[in-house]
């Protein structure tokens, strides 16, 4: 590995332990506010991009697939932090909209999240911070998002396998699944895919 090579994989290692040290630090004091920190993006985001945001618009910004965004907005919906809307230039679309309280919270949140980041980056000077932007730029970038779908090369099958690529039973295998045939299995419990809403603290 070169040493430009050991400087990237530093960079993108810190940076995961970065973002999960400032998640839980900004979500710390926002959980103050009554607001869930799965909730808590999606409105900060949609107070940031306007009066009234489509729900595919602010499903782009967060970061998430849009049945998740829906279950979201549900919530702040019922807390009577947000309501839907016609979209006026598509009725079959739906706009968010801030309520009266919901803009109360958020200017709030972000006055709290103001002096944390002055706390959190006192010391780092302008420049500094502009080029911190254009390194994370890069991980936004169309060409990491490209990166993302690169698949796995198929590797020639191990020595012994079938031509079908699946590998042979050993004696021990077919024991244990003779053993077992005709007994009934147990279902495994489904386990819930962890949510990220991704962070805009």
């Amino acid at each position: 590995m070169s040493n430009l090579d050991k400087l990237r994989r530093t960079v993108s290692s810190t940076l995961v332990v970065a973002a999960r040290k400032w998640r839980r630090t900004s979500h710390g004091v926002l959980a103050a506010f009554n607001v869930s920190e799965a909730c808590a993006t999606p409105l900060l985001t949609a107070s940031r991009l306007g009066a009234a945001v489509r729900q595919v618009t602010l499903a782009d910004h967060v970061g998430i697939e849009g049945p998740s965004l829906v279950r979201l907005l549900d919530q702040l919906c019922a807390a009577g932090l947000m309501r839907r809307d016609e979209d006026p230039e598509d009725r079959r679309a739906k706009t968010v909209v801030l309520t009266e309280e919901g803009r109360a919270v958020t200017a709030k949140m972000e006055e709290e999240l103001v002096t944390l980041r002055a706390q959190a980056l006192k010391g780092v000077s302008r420049s500094d911070l502009e080029a911190t932007l254009r390194v994370l730029a890069a991980f936004t970038s169309d060409a990491s998002e490209r990166a993302d779908q690169i698949t796995d090369v198929p590797t020639p099958s191990a020595s012994g396998a079938r031509k079908t690529g699946t590998p042979r039973k050993t004696a021990k295998a077919n024991q244990v699944a003779k053993a077992t045939a005709g007994k009934p299995q147990k279902r495994k419990s489904p386990t819930a895919a962890p949510h990220d809403a991704g962070d805009p603290a």
